[in-house]
């Protein structure tokens, strides 16, 4: 078996809601694409790959960005509760479920986080590389790296369009988010506060492993500029990413190289993108790794399995 670490979904009752809250998603890419939105579209495209699980994740439209505080929190235990229940309906599909949470009221978020995992089973939570605008370095976010410290589960970051950006529509927005996000978390002290917390980066650790050499040398021009920061450079090897980089062998080998084999997961990006998701071309881009076939099983299904505490 493989499992899919990053595979996104619009549930039926919260799409629905959703939009009725806010006719703007409506001309959202992922509440078009029919397979995000429509469960037997998605199962007829899954039944091509029989041996893949998927982890799901509600789709990139952020409740803090679409929805009033109250309508947010609403939405986001709708959500929860609807990806519980496709896990339990179909265990051959799904093998997990990432919550959604209403970022835009810290205190309603770790509530519901408490009750997304320990209440309906779910696997982590799910956050934005800003929070509305606001850097994940905002003090007001600690509880939540605390608390998913304590359950020991990973914290899913997905890029998210940044309004003061050129838009390009996520082309090099994206990935330059990404890695804010994380150089913010890593010079932050995150990993000082919590040394085992788990994040899980999207699209093979973006702009990271490429300019490994550039986070080395570069903040080792000025050493007292982070002074609690011995190595940076080790902190950023502390995130989990995905190989969801569209079946450019390449760029996991760069990713590879920076994050090792025990930090890579496979992940499509699936239904969206070239081909929904490039699920095959994403698995033979693996098989295309000049690495051990134990390293591959690893990518492939053994990290997944031992992020998400599944028995293997």
């Amino acid at each position: 078996m493989k499992i899919d670490i990053y595979s996104h979904i619009m549930p039926k009752k919260y799409t629905e809601l959703f939009a009725r809250k806010n006719k703007a998603i409506e001309q959202r890419v992922e509440y078009r694409s029919v397979a995000v939105t429509d469960l037997e579209v998605r199962l007829r495209l899954m039944n091509r790959y029989p041996d893949v699980l998927q982890v799901l994740t509600v789709a990139n439209i952020p409740l803090e960005t679409f929805a009033e505080t109250a309508d947010a929190i609403e939405l986001a235990k709708i959500a929860n509760e609807e990806l519980a229940g496709l896990v339990d309906r179909y265990p051959d599909k799904f093998v997990a479920g990432v919550a959604c949470l209403p970022m835009n009221d810290i205190d309603a978020a770790l509530a519901e986080a408490d009750r997304a995992i320990t209440k309906l089973g779910l696997k982590g939570v799910q956050i934005y590389s800003r929070i509305n605008g606001e850097p994940l370095d905002n003090p007001k976010f600690k509880p939540l790296w605390e608390k998913m410290a304590k359950y020991d589960l990973p914290i899913w970051i997905h890029p998210a369009t940044y309004d003061k950006l050129d838009n390009d529509i996520g082309l090099f927005s994206w990935p330059f988010e990404t890695s804010s996000a994380m150089f913010r978390l890593v010079t932050a002290g995150v990993f000082n506060d919590h040394p085992n917390l788990k994040f899980i980066v999207h699209h093979c650790g973006a702009m990271v492993p490429y300019f490994q050499k550039r986070i080395k040398w570069v903040l080792s021009l000025v050493p007292n500029l982070y002074p609690d920061i011995k190595h940076p450079e080790e902190h950023f090897r502390k995130f989990y990413t995905d190989t969801a980089v569209y079946g450019n062998t390449p760029s996991l080998m760069c990713g590879y190289d920076f994050y090792g084999p025990d930090h890579i997961l496979y992940g499509t990006d699936f239904p969206l993108g070239p081909k929904f998701g490039l699920t095959g071309e994403t698995m033979e881009s693996i098989q295309r790794m000049a690495i051990t076939e134990s390293e591959k099983e690893k990518i492939l299904f053994r990290n997944a399995a031992d992020l998400l505490m599944i028995a293997h």
